[in-house]
């Protein structure tokens, strides 16, 4: 019995699996080691029935989470897994790692994320290639979950947003200045609380603004991530990955056929090509 995690900063993606068949699934808050601590993560873990009652039956743990991007951090979530899987060989990669696989498999292309965070690398077919990229929701992240949401609550502050939208984030989220400073300056996991926004963008699809947010937010990640690295690869094909991607993919497609560029694939969830690709 085998199980796929693939996490981003704010949700943790767990299939497990026997014989290549799903039996048992769930999500949790996302298990990133540069913002969880071992408490935190154990916490998390026992709050999960269905991980507590596999627990002892598990024989190896594919996991591929955000801030998994060094050998210490990598050790240091496999050893605190490994204190709630005891009977389980652990292998942990960052989910750049995951995304490329999920994408490519055993191909070269270059593989985009754009999830809770973003990113970017070329695969050659056995690793992502090293960049500087991977610089976090404060840094980085653009076009992101995170930055889609710091974007709309910086607008809602400046009463920026228009009139029936200002209305309706006040009525939805009932969220006032020093509530926001306060979770994004004072309180734990910020980028789990900007990423949490996201929904207003599905929920308001349609809306001309938020599309126009939407546009910004992909020219600006081409410009930063997919642009250089094209440069770099050029004639390769391009993937993405992630929750943002796939829930606008018209957009990003759109943007990519701005810069004479198109998009081999879309994967929302990659969590399912990581089953298969480790269950066969």
């Amino acid at each position: 019995m085998i199980a796929v995690v693939y996490s981003g900063s704010k949700t943790a993606f767990w299939k497990i699996a026997r014989d290549g068949k799903t039996i048992a699934e769930c999500s949790m808050p996302g298990i990133n080691p540069c913002f969880n601590d071992q408490k935190s993560i154990l916490q998390f873990l026992n709050k999960k029935s269905v991980l507590v009652n596999h627990a002892e039956s598990l024989k190896k743990i594919y996991v591929f989470a955000a801030g998994a991007s060094s050998d210490e951090r990598r050790e240091e979530l496999a050893k605190t897994l490994g204190m709630f899987f005891r009977y389980s060989k652990i292998m942990v990669k960052d989910d750049l790692y995951g995304a490329a696989l999920s994408a490519c498999f055993n191909h070269s292309g270059i593989v985009g994320i754009l999830g809770s965070g973003a990113n970017c690398a070329y695969f050659d077919g056995k690793k992502p290639e090293k960049n500087n990229y991977g610089l976090g929701y404060v840094f980085g992240d653009e076009g992101s979950a995170n930055y889609l949401g710091k974007t709309i609550l910086k607008r809602f502050l400046q009463e920026k947003l228009p009139a029936d939208l200002q209305k309706e984030f006040e009525l939805k989220y009932n969220l006032d200045r020093p509530q926001i400073l306060e979770r994004i300056y004072k309180k734990p996991m910020a980028q789990q609380f900007l990423s949490s926004f996201f929904d207003f963008f599905l929920e308001n699809r349609e809306h001309k603004y938020i599309m126009g947010i939407i546009e910004q937010a992909f020219e600006l990640y081409f410009q930063t991530y997919m642009l250089p690295t094209v440069k770099l690869h050029p004639g390769k094909e391009i993937h993405f990955v992630g929750l943002v991607a796939g829930n606008f993919q018209e957009q990003l497609r759109t943007a990519a056929k701005k810069h004479g560029l198109e998009i081999t694939s879309i994967t929302k969830e990659p969590i399912y090509n990581l089953l298969n690709y480790y269950s066969n």
